[in-house]
């Protein structure tokens, strides 16, 4: 193709969804992608993978996204387990800091699984080990992505490929054509500056730095996450995998440029805020200064086509440990919505939900850092902080009743096509909240005694969930309301088969989860109606590993799920959950509720057509 100069062009690439930055965001959503055994393009700018991260806090909420695609024992096993953080503050005349209160750093309860600390690096490493092995997926390094436009004409075409993103690569442009994209390119992403979407907010005067370095110090607790407040400003402790590292970060005086902080103004500030402590530094690995500053982009998407993700629509404040959680929520969300568009199973109008979703959760973080900046950098009541009987500032109260919203736990999602509050018997499952996660349990596995986590029956691979509180099926009022359900669901009408493609297992896009009441030992398995435990597979054997049970464990006791989700045994329960169902309880219905379930999903699934043999349809 020549251009108007005279000049050779290479003729577009065009790809399904093109991925602009391999952070946080966009890795976490091509993990997704590679688990839908979709492709993609991802590019970066860099001439590798990450090496050095400037993250390093993860919270509970993204352990369990990890455990969802069965990555979590890496995390576990490398990373330094947050269980306990100590307060420092100010006392005596000369202002020497003491410890002044202990605290768990996560509410018994929240979750399952613990709080880590690791390398940004590290934790990248991991997706791109995932996304390998679940269909090869790879990285292209040394992509300069220039601009990125929207035809909105051939936007209007859901099979179109209105978006063209120019990229250099060695020198040479290389364009592509791809129905969606992902800008996962940062703060100062050129995918938003491209679309001409601006970052909204203020920044302030507040000026920290941080630094990984291994110190050498008489401070007792270099091994607990640490918050110092004292005279000469505040500190943020973070112990760093390894047992040797940690990462500070530092109120710095007023009137500090950023532009202009060395590593010694860093030294000297932490030595100042750790009197009476003696520290030095053996090794200091990275440093850097930055001014505080919480924007939201105006936009979040171009015409549901290419969609804002991470530090590109949202930038805050590193020491709450929220920028990597976040974006890695932010990729997770829009990951399986686009798969589950490409494969034809999903409308494209639940595209729209990710704005909705994520843009809430961005401005309630923003707000919330605002306050948390302040809190953690007064000195007294009047400039937002909380004060103890000793009229000392006391952060350790704003820490503790922020745990659920640091750790991720808060998140709600409005109603939506994918979420039906109001349609919702909530009454039915006290303990499940419609636009909530879904929270784990102990439960026993009905077919093997297997002890486990309920959230372990739910992976990250696409599928739908009916999760099914059956109570006791030895009562035949129970059992006669399971095998009615069961009858509807798989049912010629039923939603399972009009929503799955003709050929593939009859768990492959609605899968049903049971969990019953009552004593496991005496239940027999043929109480259970055959539909709940479907032949699947190559070889059309039996999945018996969709049954479990509220009972007695050999070994962990009794898990108390029912009681855990508020579900009365009588009653029973019907809850309908999305692919990421570690973010989403999608409805709570009354068991015996068909029509709702019907209409839940005529809202948003593509119905499938049975085979077609010589021009005729195979019923």
């Amino acid at each position: 193709m020549a251009t108007s100069n005279g000049t050779n062009r290479q003729a577009s690439q065009k790809v399904d969804i093109f991925i602009c930055g391999s952070g946080s965001a966009g890795l976490i959503a091509a993990t997704w992608l590679a688990r839908y055994g979709v492709r993609c393009k991802i590019v970066d700018s860099r001439s590798g993978p990450l090496e050095w991260g400037t993250a390093d806090g993860i919270q509970t909420r993204t352990t369990e996204i990890f455990e969802s695609f069965g990555l979590e024992d890496q995390l576990l096993r490398e990373g330094f387990h947050n269980l306990e953080v100590a307060f420092y503050n100010p006392v005596g005349k000369d202002g020497a800091i003491e410890r002044t209160r202990s605290v768990e750093a996560s509410n018994q309860g929240l979750s399952h699984l613990p709080r880590v600390i690791l390398s940004q690096a590290r934790v990248h490493e991991v997706l791109l080990g995932a996304m390998k092995r679940f269909n090869g997926q790879d990285v292209d390094y040394g992509y300069r992505v220039h601009s990125v436009k929207v035809d909105e004409e051939k936007a209007k075409d859901p099979h179109g490929y209105p978006v063209t993103i120019v990229t250099e690569k060695d020198g040479k442009e290389e364009r592509f054509e791809a129905k969606f994209a992902l800008g996962c390119d940062g703060a100062h992403s050129t995918v938003r500056k491209s679309l001409g979407f601006k970052l909204v907010g203020d920044g302030s005067d507040s000026v920290w730095g941080v630094m990984d370095f291994i110190p050498r110090t008489d401070f007792p607790d270099t091994r607990k996450l640490t918050v110092i407040q004292s005279k000469a400003g505040s500190m943020l402790n973070i112990p760093r995998e390894g047992g040797f590292m940690n990462r500070f970060y530092m109120e710095l005086p007023q009137g500090t440029v950023a532009k202009e902080v060395k590593l010694e103004d860093l030294q000297g500030t932490t030595r100042r805020i750790f009197h009476p402590y003696q520290i030095e530094f053996a090794e200091t690995v990275w440093w850097s200064a930055y001014t505080v500053g919480q924007r939201v982009a105006d936009r979040f998407t171009h015409s549901d086509r290419v969609f804002l993700t991470g530090d590109a629509c949202h930038t805050h404040s590193p020491k709450a440990g929220q920028g990597m959680n976040v974006s890695f929520q932010d990729g997770y969300n829009i990951g399986w919505k686009l798969a589950s568009v490409l494969k034809g199973e999903a409308k494209i109008d639940i595209l729209e939900t990710y704005t909705t979703e994520r843009r809430k959760v961005a401005e309630d973080l923003i707000e919330w850092d605002r306050n948390w900046v302040k809190s953690m950098a007064s000195k007294g009541k009047d400039q937002g902080g909380v004060l103890d009987a000793n009229n000392n500032v006391d952060f350790s109260e704003i820490w503790v009743k922020a745990r659920p919203f640091t750790a991720g736990l808060t998140i709600k999602y409005d109603d939506s096509v994918l979420t039906r509050a109001k349609s919702s018997l909530q009454s039915r499952a006290k303990g499940l909240k419609v636009g909530m996660r879904f929270p784990s349990a102990p439960v026993i596995r009905f077919c093997d005694a297997f002890e486990m986590q309920f959230l372990k029956a739910f992976p990250s691979d696409g599928r739908w969930r009916i999760v099914v509180f059956a109570g006791d099926v030895r009562q035949i009022a129970a059992y006669k309301r399971l095998a009615q359900l069961g009858e509807y669901l798989f049912s010629e009408h039923g939603p399972i088969k009009k929503y799955t493609a003709p050929g593939l297992d009859i768990d492959s896009f609605i899968e049903v989860l049971v969990l019953l009441s009552g004593e496991r030992l005496t239940t027999k398995q043929e109480q259970i109606p055959k539909h709940f435990w479907p032949e699947t597979g190559k070889w059309h054997v039996r999945d018996m590993h969709k049954i479990y049970i509220d009972d007695e464990s050999y070994h962990s006791g009794h898990g108390h799920a029912y009681e855990v989700y508020g579900v009365d045994p009588k009653h029973g329960a019907t809850a309908i959950v999305r692919p990421d169902g570690y973010q989403d309880v999608s409805m709570v219905l009354d068991i015996e509720d068909f029509a709702g379930i019907s209409e839940f999903f005529a809202g948003f699934a593509v119905e499938r057509l049975p085979a077609v043999t010589n021009g005729v349809a195979d019923h």
